[in-house]
């Protein structure tokens, strides 16, 4: 199972999770990061909610 959404060959730090995201829904990808972060604080939300984007977002080729 994937989703349309493809990670960022050009704007990633890890993945491209959250750059692919920014790209897809023409986000600023500093600011999708900060919101990210902030999400993190909370173990679940943000740390799972990351590793199963990075498994269900399509390869960035």
């Amino acid at each position: 199972m994937h989703i349309s959404i493809r990670r960022s060959r050009s704007n990633y730090v890890f993945a491209g999770v959250i750059g692919g995201l920014a790209e897809h829904f023409q986000w600023n990808p500093t600011i999708a990061r900060v919101l990210w972060v902030i999400l993190s604080m909370t173990p679940f939300p943000g740390i799972i909610g990351y590793l199963v984007l990075w498994m269900l977002m399509e390869d960035p080729d």
